[in-house]
């Protein structure tokens, strides 16, 4: 038997053909230049919205260590004796008070309502329960105010709950 040498040609391939693959080749040049537009807006908003939020809680330290002067001020306040309410110099430091308050609010810290609200351990630290007329997991006192700042808890609350 002797073998038959067939060469084989190489397909030509149409013009139809070529251009349908150029085509091809275009839509899937095209999806991959789309999806890579649409990714590279997508992290233009998260980097704006993630330094937004960067800007939002920077002074988020400086509240913190602003707190216990707020507190130990406003807990002077309260312990203030009666008799000496109409004094000038009480009516000053009531101001600073109102100061301290206000630069609290400008800067969109809140305090955490605490005492009567139902026990929530996302606001709320318990340091003791007491025996209460209130029902059981209602917050009956409240030792230190909590903060949040622009609806972030930045200090939960200490309190007392009833049992």
């Amino acid at each position: 038997m002797t073998k038959v040498d067939k060469k084989s040609k190489p397909k030509q391939k149409s013009k139809n053909d070529e251009l349908a693959e150029c085509q091809a080749k275009i839509e899937e040049y095209r999806a991959g230049w789309q999806r890579a537009k649409a990714d590279y807006a997508n992290l233009q908003k998260r980097t704006a919205a993630n330094n937004i939020e960067a800007i939002k809680f920077a002074n988020a330290s400086l509240v913190l260590d602003l707190l216990p002067i707020v507190d130990n001020f406003c807990s002077a306040y309260k312990a203030l004796p009666t008799e000496l309410e109409s004094d000038d110099w009480v009516k000053g430091i009531g101001f600073i008070k109102q100061q301290l308050e206000k630069f609290l609010e400008d800067n969109k810290v809140t305090a955490i309502k605490a005492v009567g609200e139902k026990f929530d351990p996302n606001f709320h630290e318990a340091v003791e329960q007491v025996k209460s007329e209130k029902k059981k997991g209602i917050v009956v006192e409240e030792i230190l105010r909590g903060y949040e700042l622009d609806g972030k808890v930045i200090r939960v609350a200490k309190v007392k709950v009833a049992k």
